[in-house]
């Protein structure tokens, strides 16, 4: 946890919203190390897919976990891989990576998780996942969190990618990755419609990246690895879309000073990246922008 004499800035007008993206969140944990060392407070943050980690690990105010989470992680011997995946776990191993660590970490581990601290923050979150039978949007907040344990299964809920890693059942109803869902993977009008017109929103793809359509190949993989439940496939599919109008609001915004949005300079690992490295250069290229470009953010905050 962190001890920081810093003065608070407190930011209760503005929303904080981290995008997905696997271990592309690599580069952008060293913007959590940054606003905790700054010690700014969002009124509420917003997080889906792996940016539903950094919504926590913020709330729980740890830098070392925020790093942890997408560096170290992968020296975990039960943190997955191809082994992991070809015997059920996936490819992520879920139950252990997001249950069990934030939980049980062993003494010492930078992934153990100050509940108590959680608790404490005033911050409300906002944690997305989607239904695989339905397509319904399911979104949690902390009302909706009764301990550690749960908190982790919901953030699994949120971060479960579509054939990388099993589906998570919660109290009978099943959920794959909250990117799928009505945000599409930035909880923009999530904030919205909680009345935030300012926001902060964390990126992990750089500035002018939009998606491509899926190729015909591909979407018959998906189709055919999602025959019993057609919605994920299809989500996936028609994702690229309504991702890249979200990408053209945001700049709008932008545009009209109404957010403030970090771009990763450059992005040299993937969203299923494991080699340590490379998550450690990733790493380290994110915190010299973060602390290069915070400047900024603490002058459009005013």
């Amino acid at each position: 946890m962190i001890e920081n004499a810093t003065l608070a800035i407190n930011q209760p007008d503005v929303a904080l919203i981290f995008e997905g993206g696997g271990m592309r969140n690599s580069y952008t944990a060293p913007v959590v190390v940054e606003l905790l060392a700054r010690n700014l407070n969002f009124g509420r943050v917003y997080g889906i897919s792996a940016g539903s980690s950094h919504t926590v690990n913020y709330l729980v105010r740890d830098p070392s976990r925020a790093r942890a989470s997408f560096v170290e992680l992968v020296k975990h011997p039960r943190f997955g891989g191809w082994g992991s995946f070809l015997a059920g776990h996936g490819y992520f191993n879920g139950p252990y990576l997001y249950e069990e660590l934030i939980e049980n970490a062993p003494a010492g581990d930078p992934m153990t998780f100050d509940w108590d601290t959680f608790a404490a923050n005033p911050a409300e979150m906002h944690i997305e996942a989607m239904d695989w039978n339905t397509g319904e949007t399911v979104a949690w907040t902390r009302a909706d969190v009764k301990d550690a344990h749960d908190l982790g299964l919901k953030v699994r809920a949120s971060s479960t990618m579509p054939i990388f890693m099993p589906p998570t059942t919660i109290d009978g109803r099943t959920y794959m990755d909250g990117g799928m869902g009505d945000s599409w993977g930035i909880l923009l009008n999530a904030a919205r419609a909680d009345g935030y017109e300012r926001f902060c929103i964390i990126r992990t793809q750089p500035r002018g990246y939009r998606k491509r359509p899926m190729s015909r190949a591909a979407q018959a993989l998906f189709r055919a690895a999602f025959r019993a439940h057609p919605i994920v496939a299809e989500r996936t599919i028609a994702r690229w879309q309504p991702y890249n109008e979200l990408c053209d609001e945001i700049e709008h915004l932008e545009e009209a000073a109404a957010a403030w949005v970090f771009y990763p300079d450059i992005m040299d690992v993937t969203n299923k990246t494991t080699d340590y490295d490379a998550l450690v250069r990733s790493y380290e290229t994110g915190l010299v922008q973060a602390q290069r470009d915070i400047a900024s953010l603490l002058e459009w905050l005013g």
